[in-house]
């Protein structure tokens, strides 16, 4: 019985393994070039990425600049996911302020997806627009708007 159960562990760690060298492992979920489908694109390290910017005013005002100027014609002033060009079937998936989302949108995580974006549900790319330290910025910015 015992070895069975270390038989299952090592399969399940070098699937793992497997899974995280062919795509990258994030948040329990295999995140291929597309993510299974969901059409984000994260690096290797998404679910560990941290933010190098010392967050204080400075960041969290750039950020919210760059907020407004950038994300908030989908997200909204409030980030409520009601801006003049937000999809309505996908206002849910685009509120920022959601707690629910938190743990499943860490730095690494919204970095790439600002970043990189997707097609469907539409998110602009971002990358050749604003620099590292813009996206940064805007990522310690739409962290402090989860409600607590």
């Amino acid at each position: 019985m015992e070895i069975g159960k270390h038989v299952a562990r090592v399969a399940v760690a070098v699937t793992i393994v497997v899974c995280a060298t062919a795509g990258a492992f994030v948040h329990g979920v295999v995140a291929s070039q597309d993510n299974a489908g969901t059409g984000w694109q994260f690096g290797p390290d998404a679910a560990t990425k941290k933010n190098p910017l010392t967050v204080d005013a400075k960041v969290l005002a750039t950020g919210k600049a760059v907020f407004k100027d950038k994300c908030s014609k989908c997200h909204g002033a409030n980030a409520l996911g009601d801006g003049p060009d937000a999809d309505p079937e996908h206002r849910k998936d685009m509120d920022l302020t959601d707690p629910k989302r938190a743990d499943r949108n860490s730095d690494g995580v919204v970095f790439y997806k600002v970043s990189n974006g997707r097609r469907k549900p539409k998110m602009p790319v971002f990358k050749d627009e604003l620099n590292e330290q813009q996206i940064w910025s805007v990522v310690a910015y739409v962290q402090t708007l989860r409600k607590k």
